[in-house]
């Protein structure tokens, strides 16, 4: 029987591949990361096996997770067409990394995934594969299998007693990780449908959060976020922490219609609670501490470091090229800002840093103004004076 390692989540697609690539003859290995998505891994593993598996790996990669992957896209200021934080689109490369490293283990000659031909994660999975090891065959069977829809899958599944938690009523496709939700299927694609509440999976509504706001204040180092109300917590810990404070206040929910890598636009639904308050928190730090040049440089290379990651390019030179240039750009980001979490809102109330670049003495219109104010007649006649030179130009 031919080896072949499955990135395995448990879910309704990666349960039927299971089952499938054992109907025919494949031995299946499967790979499960634990990303902080909370879930019952003794569950899945139960499932992994009776669905066909005859091994099944488990490994906590959330240190590495966070170190590695979500706070380089913090830095970076990362967020895909202004609202998806990337949760999953950061996971999976770090999966296919270890889908690589456990082939290399069993000696199999193939890796396998439960995505769809016109979804993204195919891409991120298989550009990283084929990055750390071009020899690997790639198995997609949700590309070339018999089913045409999710209630097939829930069929297959039914027959073949395996089990799901997808239901016909019920058909989201979910997938969580430390840094995020992602939702999709079923109601949700037709946009002009509102949510329905049943689709979340973390965070209130914001008619039903607190009616009273809740305030906090992080503490960044070099643009890592260390503290939560002057407590220091790690990385896991301090995200984890953010997502109860913000799921409570119904923060970081957004409905996107995303342009997919491969041409389609899809409607798809985010909870990002910790990262929505973590981003909004760094990128007002960064206003404080970084010089005009640098920080308008720096928001115009955000979208494309977004991309890269969105692209599963994670492991390309370009990108690794960026991180360089961020971690100069995070040298000074240290200090604390605070925030107003009410009914769905975060709001920054304050910020400092010990190199903060803001000067009251000049910013000021009271009597301790520091400002030569004279001399901005100059200052704008020099400025504009290529404009001023461009109708006698043209004249000629």
């Amino acid at each position: 029987m031919k080896k072949v390692v499955l990135a395995y989540s448990g879910g309704l697609d990666t349960s039927c591949c299971a089952q499938w690539l054992r109907d025919r003859n494949y031995e299946v290995i499967c790979f499960i990361a634990d990303l902080g998505q909370e879930e019952d891994f003794v569950k899945i593993e139960k499932r992994a096996l009776s669905g066909g598996a005859s091994k099944v790996y488990i490994k906590d990669l959330r240190q590495e997770f966070v170190d590695d992957f979500i706070f380089p896209a913090l830095k970076a200021n990362a967020i895909y067409e202004g609202k998806y934080l990337l949760a999953t689109a950061l996971g999976r490369p770090l999966i296919a990394k270890y889908l690589v490293d456990v082939a290399h283990k069993e000696k199999a000659k193939a890796i396998a995934h439960g995505c769809t031909g016109k979804g993204n994660d195919q891409v991120r999975f298989e550009v990283t594969t084929q990055i750390l090891d071009p020899e690997l065959e790639i198995i997609a069977p949700v590309r070339i299998w018999e089913f045409k829809s999710r209630e097939e899958e829930i069929g297959y599944a039914l027959a073949k007693k395996i089990p799901i938690e997808a239901t016909k009523k019920k058909p989201y496709s979910i997938d969580k990780n430390l840094w995020g939700v992602s939702i999709e299927s079923g109601i949700l694609e037709n946009p002009w449908i509102e949510p329905p509440e049943d689709c979340y999976q973390w965070t209130k509504s914001p008619e039903s959060a607190p009616h009273k706001a809740g305030y906090i204040e992080l503490t960044f180092e070099k643009g890592i976020p260390k503290k939560i109300n002057g407590k220091i917590y790690d990385g896991i810990g301090l995200i984890e922490k953010l997502n109860k404070i913000g799921s409570l206040h119904g923060i970081g929910r957004s409905d996107l219609i995303e342009n997919r890598l491969v041409g389609i636009k899809s409607r798809e639904i985010y909870e990002a609670p910790a990262g929505t308050i973590l981003y909004l928190a760094h990128k007002e730090l960064e206003s404080l501490v970084l010089d005009r040049e640098l920080a308008h440089y720096k928001d115009g290379m955000s979208p494309k470091y977004a991309e890269f990651i969105y692209y599963g390019l994670w492991y390309s030179p370009l990108r690794i090229a960026l991180d360089k240039f961020i971690a100069e750009t995070q040298k000074n980001v240290t200090g604390a800002v605070k925030l107003k979490l009410y009914k769905g809102n975060c709001i920054v109330t304050g910020k400092k840093s010990p190199y903060s670049l803001y000067r009251q003495d000049l910013a000021t219109y009271s009597s301790g103004d520091k400002f030569d104010q004279r001399l901005a007649q100059g200052f704008i006649r020099i400025f504009g004076m290529p404009y001023q030179m461009k109708p006698r130009l043209t004249e000629r």
